[in-house]
């Protein structure tokens, strides 16, 4: 750490190797490149599914935490979004058709086990919603091309259309990052707890994989 690293920077440097693995799983190859089926895609939402519905009841039970409580904002809230696309791509009984994995039951199983620190919060709050601020909003334009999407859902869980302006937003939540009063030995913990994040949503990616045999399309 440099004298003049923010922690948001201190974050990202942690990461970086770890979003490069997520990012080169090859299940996400074969996604971005279209080679996915409907059916392959909509393994990867109904997974998200059961990890936003943790994360979502954890900060909802931290909004009045003066540590975490800055980071839940409504607008970025992903399960309403992802019932709708579940529907789409599974039909009304979505619910009875889509099971957690063992890395997402893992996954899910730390969320819940940090949800009353707010520093474990925040590391996993980072890592989902900076990346579906990010890298998502490209998966979203490969989901809409691969499978026609028209926006009414599908890949709805991409679209935040509550903020405006998704630049500006990130540049605002890297503020409440660098502005949490974290010693030393807290800020080593959480960044460590983000790197376990990343570490989560790949076995989850890596676990779809397993199947991609299942799912490519010529």
């Amino acid at each position: 750490m440099t004298e003049s690293e923010t922690f948001a920077e201190r974050l990202k440097k942690a990461t970086w190797s770890d979003h490069e693995e997520a990012e080169n799983t090859a299940y996400l190859d074969a996604l971005m490149s279209g080679r996915v089926s409907r059916e392959g895609y909509g393994e990867m939402v109904a997974q998200h599914y059961f990890a936003y519905v943790a994360l979502e009841e954890a900060g909802r039970a931290l909004t009045g935490d003066p540590v975490a409580g800055p980071f839940v904002s409504p607008e970025l809230e992903r399960v309403p979004s992802l019932e709708a696309d579940l529907e789409e791509l599974y039909g009304k009984d979505w619910r009875d058709r889509i099971t957690p994995s063992k890395s997402t039951s893992t996954y899910v199983a730390r969320i819940n086990q940090i949800a009353d620190w707010p520093g474990g919060f925040i590391a996993h709050h980072y890592t989902r919603y900076l990346g579906d601020l990010s890298g998502g909003q490209v998966i979203r334009k490969v989901a809409e091309r691969t499978y026609g999407f028209d926006g009414s859902a599908g890949a709805r869980f991409y679209d935040f259309t509550g903020i405006p302006d998704l630049k500006a937003f990130k540049e605002s939540y890297r503020d409440r990052l660098n502005a949490l009063d974290l010693d030393e030995v807290q800020a080593r913990r959480v960044i460590a707890e983000t790197v376990l994040a990343y570490q989560l949503n790949t076995e989850v990616l890596v676990e779809i994989g397993k199947r991609l045999p299942d799912y490519l399309v010529a």
